[in-house]
């Protein structure tokens, strides 16, 4: 089955190195609170309405072809400062894999970089068969306990943990996306959580992104007649230090934001 799309961003600088194509996949396995894409959420269509207030039909399919053409013209971009294509969504990797593999495998041979934007909550034998044609995955990891997982995204972060070894085991390179959230994961029992799971797990980590909390969706819930679940508040910025400084005496690259 060809998956939908809800939108392809080209010239885009925060969603792996360089100057990249992301592609949105709709449809996502989680729900989380927090989540600022809602439209990104359900696998099928949707309307929602633009901010001109008229209703617009959300979800789009593209052949495998039409993708790589509307990817492979900004070539020369990529080439120049590194980048290439990221996939996102939703969630890519709960798509049709024969679809998903087909095209991470077509850009792998006209060579342009592969970017896997994912949440982890994937059959592990998805990632088995795109890992090879694969550059990096930005890897967001929500919440070290699982508990804690289940209550804000509805379900536990078991395949969450079980698929970050399985990248690190085979030697893909993993960006990790931690999106901090006051009062819900930035106390020192999350942030050291972290780290010591991901040292006693021996999992390599190529960089690691400190997102703070924004409710830049707000609107989109209402546009979708939806119930708003963006709640919460954003770190202070010296919390946001403070947690940065910790992953960097722990040996990691860090950056807030991006």
């Amino acid at each position: 089955m060809i998956p939908y799309i809800f939108n392809i961003q080209k010239f885009s600088v925060h969603d792996g190195p360089g100057v990249r194509t992301t592609i949105f996949f709709k449809g996502c396995p989680i729900r989380c609170m927090w989540c600022h894409n809602p439209e990104s959420q359900k696998y099928k269509p949707e309307v929602m309405k633009n901010r001109d207030g008229k209703e617009e039909m959300i979800g789009k399919q593209y052949t495998i072809k039409q993708l790589v053409k509307i990817v492979q013209a900004d070539q020369i971009f990529y080439d120049q400062s590194g980048g290439g294509v990221t996939l996102s969504g939703g969630e890519v990797m709960t798509q049709d894999m024969d679809y998903i593999e087909e095209l991470v495998k077509e850009f792998h041979r006209i060579g342009i970089s592969v970017v896997i934007d994912t949440c982890g909550v994937v059959p592990p034998s998805n990632y088995e068969r795109i890992l090879p044609y694969t550059d990096l995955f930005l890897y967001d990891l929500k919440l070290i306990n699982s508990q804690m997982h289940t209550k804000y995204t509805g379900v536990s972060n078991d395949l969450v943990l079980e698929n970050l070894k399985l990248i690190s085991n085979h030697r893909g390179k993993i960006n990790l996306r931690l999106i901090l959230i006051k009062d819900v994961n930035v106390d020192d029992q999350a942030i050291c959580g972290i780290v010591d799971w991901l040292q006693e797990q021996n999992i390599s980590i190529e960089s690691i992104n400190l997102l703070p909390y924004h409710d830049f969706g707000r609107d989109k819930y209402r546009n979708l007649n939806r119930e708003c679940t963006q709640n919460f508040e954003k770190p202070s910025d010296e919390r946001m230090n403070e947690i940065k400084e910790y992953f960097e005496k722990a040996g990691y690259s860090v950056k807030v934001g991006g």
